[in-house]
């Protein structure tokens, strides 16, 4: 709660104001992400493409390539840590209020472990996050 009271004013008199709002819409982001989001974010023009954006964040598996050798791994170790970890939390949470979210997971969760199933989940809420900062409200509930 004392960091809610912070974040606020900080928030309200800067020229982010409309976009944390936005942000706030998207299920399983409240303030304290949503500042984490923007404050690590900042401008998703940096990102040419989703899978930039995914690398940046830590959403993308570890490969080795050599000749004719290929294996992907876990997760990449190159990452922002807070923004990933946010993310996973955020995931948690929306799979909890966002039907579309929670059928998704219920499907997933039949073919992986959980763990597995809410990384994938947080590149949904991921994709859902940077349609939303790009200026457009989010609908809840809408099945991808």
């Amino acid at each position: 709660m004392i960091i809610d009271q912070e974040i606020r004013p900080y928030i309200n008199n800067s020229h982010f104001k409309e976009t944390f709002d936005l942000l706030r819409t998207v299920t399983g982001i409240g303030s304290k992400i949503g500042f984490i989001i923007l404050s690590e974010i900042i401008d998703m023009k940096r990102f040419k493409n989703f899978d930039q954006l995914k690398s940046y964040v830590g959403l993308t598996p570890s490969v080795y390539s050599s000749g004719n050798t290929h294996y992907e791994y876990g997760l990449s170790l190159r990452k922002n840590s807070r923004l990933k970890y946010a993310l996973i939390e955020a995931s948690w949470v929306a799979i909890r209020k966002d039907p579309a979210l929670l059928e998704s997971y219920n499907k997933l969760i039949t073919r992986m472990k959980k763990q597995q199933a809410i990384i994938r989940i947080s590149k949904k809420l991921l994709s859902r996050i940077r349609y939303v900062l790009n200026k457009q409200p989010y609908v809840t509930g809408i099945v991808e």
